[in-house]
């Protein structure tokens, strides 16, 4: 599925480090260290009538990332807020909206990798764009195996939110060329770990299941899912799943900021047929949107 542009987002105000700039003067220096090597945080967020939604699990997350990439001069929690509520009142937006809230090292001072040229202070972007959910939540999706394996702490930690996505850009292109919405991941023992842009459950005879957060994200949409499922009395393992697995699945759903809660269709070609008619999905979704008010955060 390939995002359209929505005409409400050519005339954007943007924030980039200390001030609010129009869409086509919101710039970064070359010398940025987004640029350079992408060294970077990021958090995806999204606006639900009037508010943030799950804003403080979101900068936990970015400032947990700040500390494990040693970065300094980090914004505090207050400042980063108010910037964001201050960038959503000059584009006058309340809802339907998704955020890309970035922090770089910053600017160096000559080109390298060396975070000690990074002299002049991070930089803070944030992005506020009108985006629907970027997949169909009715029809659901189709995806493939990609034959990119997913980072393993061994590598680089997936707890830490970076920009640095080429593994997931790789996997997406080759779900593109399949013709498909999605690539899934697997871990390096070929274990599933993520789709290149959300995490993964499947259902099987009324049970939930969803990988281990070792080589995929700890997304914040998949901590919520799993906490309803334990106040709902739906049984949640969090378990190696094996590409068979996913196959006999009765139900298959990934989860994500930019996507909510999307039915996955058919994997490498296997249609997941509902054999034990569930409908443990159906209630996630409606114990997803009954919380969305109790984690708003009102812009002010």
């Amino acid at each position: 599925m390939l995002q359209e542009f929505d005409p409400r987002n050519k005339d954007l105000k943007i924030y980039v480090k200390d001030g609010i700039y129009p869409r086509d003067e919101a710039k970064v220096s070359v010398f940025d260290s987004v640029v350079q090597g992408g060294d970077a945080v990021w958090e995806g967020l999204r606006i639900y009538n009037g508010g943030v939604f799950m804003l403080d699990r979101h900068l936990d997350r970015l400032m947990d990332s700040c500390k494990a990439m040693l970065f300094t001069d980090i914004p505090d929690r207050e400042t980063i807020t108010q910037a964001l509520f201050d960038t959503l009142k000059a584009n006058d937006m309340t809802d339907g909206v998704h955020i890309r809230l970035t922090l770089t090292r910053g600017e160096k001072i000559t080109s390298g990798m060396d975070p000690r040229l990074n002299q002049m202070g991070s930089c803070l972007i944030i992005v506020p764009e009108y985006k629907a959910p970027v997949y169909d939540n009715e029809s659901g999706i189709s995806i493939i195996t990609s034959t990119i394996r997913r980072n393993s702490p061994n590598f680089v930690d997936s707890k830490i939110h970076h920009n640095n996505l080429i593994n997931n850009i790789l996997a997406k292109i080759q779900a593109n060329v399949a013709g498909v919405d999605a690539a899934l991941m697997l871990d390096v023992y070929g274990y599933a770990s993520e789709l290149n842009g959300t995490n993964i459950f499947m259902v099987k005879k009324n049970k939930l299941y969803t990988p281990h957060a070792d080589a995929c994200l700890p997304g914040i949409t998949r901590g919520i899912i799993i906490e309803l499922a334990h106040k709902h009395n739906i049984p949640c393992i969090e378990k190696n799943i094996s590409l068979t697995e996913l196959y006999a699945a009765d139900e298959v759903f990934c989860t994500g900021t930019m996507g909510e809660l999307t039915p996955i269709k058919k994997i490498d070609g296997r249609e997941i047929t509902n054999d034990n008619s569930s409908n443990v999905m159906e209630r996630l979704i409606s114990a997803f949107e009954e919380i969305i008010p109790q984690y708003i955060v009102p812009i002010v």
